[in-house]
């Protein structure tokens, strides 16, 4: 199926009615991937490892990367949360793959933000309990998500407190 930005704008309608602050059509190819990215889960998260949507079980910056050149538009989606780090963008960009999906975009499909949160504990080395709704964040992907969202005039800074408000981005590859 072939979209033009004008077929697109109804699904941009949609992420603003269900949780997006912002959704901005995007060129896959002006989306930033880095190496270094998935170190900063590796070497700063303690959830590294834990979890079927974090490193190392996620794809690596050149995967990703060539997964993003099979595709030719992308929303980004922006949300402004409070000060949990687990209150971001999860849902927005998994609900609104299905709904592109179910609309004839077989190939959409979405980032979030954040570690998963679907179980309490990751069921690992098993298979993932959730895999119609789990996904892993862009970082976890190795997106650089601050030039990502920089790139197309979004906010984003560094959250230099736990209580600090925050920005959170979710990816959804359309076709």
């Amino acid at each position: 199926m072939k979209a033009g930005k004008r077929e697109l704008e109804k699904y941009l309608d949609w992420a603003l009615k269900n949780g997006a602050h912002d959704a901005v059509m995007v060129d896959p190819r002006t989306v930033v991937t880095a190496p270094w990215v998935r170190l900063k889960c590796q070497f700063g998260c303690y959830k590294y490892g834990l979890s079927h949507c974090c490193p190392p079980y996620t794809p690596t910056h050149e995967a990703t990367r060539l997964l993003l050149d099979t595709y030719k538009v992308a929303i980004l989606l922006h949300k402004h949360v409070g000060p949990d780090p687990f209150e971001g963008m999860k849902e927005t960009p998994v609900d609104l793959e299905r709904v592109l999906f179910l609309d004839g975009y077989y190939k959409a499909w979405a980032m979030g933000h954040g570690g998963c949160k679907r179980c309490k504990k990751c069921n690992l080395p098993s298979p993932c309990a959730h895999p119609e709704r789990a996904r892993p964040s862009m970082e976890a992907c190795g997106i650089d998500v601050y030039a990502t969202a920089r790139a197309v005039g979004l906010p984003l800074e560094v959250v230099r407190t736990h209580s600090d408000e925050r920005e959170c981005y979710g990816l959804v590859l359309v076709e």
